[in-house]
Parts: structure tokens; C-alpha cells; sequence
């Protein structure tokens, strides 16, 4: 039988914090999980388009399993349900279009940036000395960076960041962040020593291969990249349209190209954080 991604349960996770107890700028509810010696250094991390699904879940325990204390931010979607059944167009497209996620927009800061930013300088503490780390996958990969204006990010991770939408033209080469927020993380990588950590399949046209171009660039030695083949007959076996390579893609086997990927996170995470 083939092996499946591994899977959580968000209900084993407790009730949400309500956002005022947290960060009063904050106004979505946080699910957050400690490591069972006590709490740890903070990972912020950000559901994929579909909600908090079992993947995005199991992440979380894996992370938590590691010495991290995780927080999940319930953002839209519902969190119970799995990536089939999660949305529907109509609610997806109200997604995008709010000024909160906008999808559609070359370089704009958004909304939400802010609020996460905010929601990291809250959940730096004392267990977190040297900062907090935040994953972004597919629709929030691009947050991630954004939220590395504030100087308590320390540890950004960019998996398969899909806005803003790669349509023909400049959308493919867009960074995903404002161009204000890009200057400031420009400016820490040169004078603060931060680090960007991205993700991507080769052969992924909803986060393309000209984004990361762009963001190396502007980055140069400071963003480093972990692309998995997924062209034709690859080794991994992965699909020509293999995406989630934290959560869909990854089996428990060291085999595994994106299990392995996800043991560079974890990696990247510790070095930056403890």
C-alpha cells in the first residue's frame, strides 16, 4: 500500500486562543501547541489555502515533536475538513480579493502582513530569546517574508509561495511582499545577518521558478533554496503538479525527497532559534 502524508488532528490541539489575549491587533483566533518538556522557541505556523488540514496539522505536530512551541493561526477554511472539502469557489474568491490576502496585486503590502507581525512580537519570550519563525505555505508563503520587517523574525520559511497569482507577464516575477517591505528585508539580510529559507518543485507554475529568481536577486547568499525535481520520470517519483512539499508531498521514508526537505526546515529552525 502506498504511504500517505502524515496527518494531525487540530482538535487534540485544544480550544483556540481568543487574538485579544494575544495580540490586541491580532483578530483571528490561535491554536497553539507546546512540546511536552515545556514550552520552546516559537514557529508561527500559516495554513495553506485550504485551511488547517489534517497535513498542515501533522506539520505542526512534527514541529512541536522537535522542541518547537507552535502556533497556528485559524485564518479561513475550515479546520476540520480535508483540501477536497475545505472551500468553495465562491469562498475562495472572496479570499483573494479581500484587502486582508489580496491575490490580486503586483507588490502591495497587505494587510494581514501587519497583523502577523504583530502577532510575532507578541509570542516572543522568554522561551523564544532570539526570535520567532514563521512558515508560509502556497497562498501565505509570501506572508513568511513579509512578516520579516519586524526584527523579531528571525527564521522565515517560504514554502511553494503562490501570490501574487502567477499570470503571464510580471505576476510570474513578482516578489510577494510590498515593494516597502521588500526594501526593509533587503536591508536585515545585509545589516542583520537574517537568513530566508524557500521551497519549491521544479516543475510548479503556481510558484514559479521567476519569483525565486527575483527574490535571489534582491536577496543574493542570504536566501537559500530547496527546489525537489518534479519533472517527467524524476527519482522521487513526485507529480509533474506536485506543490505542498512540507505536508502533502512528504512520507515518513528518508527516501523521501520533501521528508527530507522538511528535516532542512527543522534544521534551519534550530539554527536560527536556539
Amino acid at each position: 500500500m502506498k504511504t500517505q502524508a502524515p496527518i494531525g488532528d487540530i482538535a487534540d490541539w485544544g480550544e483556540p486562543v481568543s487574538a485579544g489575549a494575544i495580540a490586541c491587533e491580532f483578530d483571528y483566533p490561535v491554536y497553539r501547541r507546546d512540546p511536552d518538556a515545556g514550552p520552546g522557541p516559537v514557529v508561527i505556523l500559516l495554513q495553506e489555502l485550504f485551511g488547517i488540514t489534517p497535513t498542515v496539522v501533522g506539520l505542526g505536530d512534527h514541529l512541536v515533536a522537535q522542541g518547537f512551541s507552535v502556533a497556528i493561526p485559524y485564518l479561513f477554511g475550515a479546520p476540520h475538513h480535508d483540501a477536497r472539502q475545505a472551500l468553495m469557489p465562491l469562498a475562495q474568491a472572496r479570499i483573494c480579493i479581500t484587502r486582508e490576502f489580496r491575490a490580486l496585486g503586483l507588490r502591495s503590502q497587505r494587510g494581514f502582513s501587519v497583523k502577523l507581525r504583530a502577532l510575532a512580537e507578541a509570542l516572543k519570550t522568554d522561551d523564544s530569546p532570539r526570535g520567532v519563525g514563521v512558515i508560509g505555505m502556497c497562498f501565505t508563503g509570501g506572508f513568511a517574508l513579509a512578516a520579516a520587517m519586524s526584527e523579531v523574525v528571525v527564521a522565515p520559511v517560504l514554502s511553494q509561495p503562490s501570490l501574487p497569482y502567477a499570470l503571464p507577464g510580471p505576476w510570474s516575477r513578482a516578489v510577494p511582499v510590498g515593494r516597502a517591505e521588500m526594501t526593509e528585508i533587503t536591508r536585515r539580510t545585509r545589516d542583520d545577518g537574517l537568513c530566508v529559507l524557500g521551497l519549491r518543485f521544479s516543475d510548479d507554475r503556481i510558484a514559479p521558478k521567476h519569483r525565486f529568481a527575483a527574490l535571489q536577486q534582491r536577496l543574493g547568499g542570504a536566501f537559500e533554496v530547496i527546489e525537489l525535481d518534479s519533472s517527467w520520470g524524476n527519482a522521487g517519483g513526485f507529480r509533474p503538479r506536485a506543490h505542498s512539499v512540507l505536508t502533502v508531498e512528504v512520507r515518513e521514508e528518508s527516501r523521501n525527497e520533501a521528508h527530507e526537505a522538511r528535516k532542512k526546515v527543522v534544521r534551519f529552525l534550530k539554527d536560527r532559534l536556539t
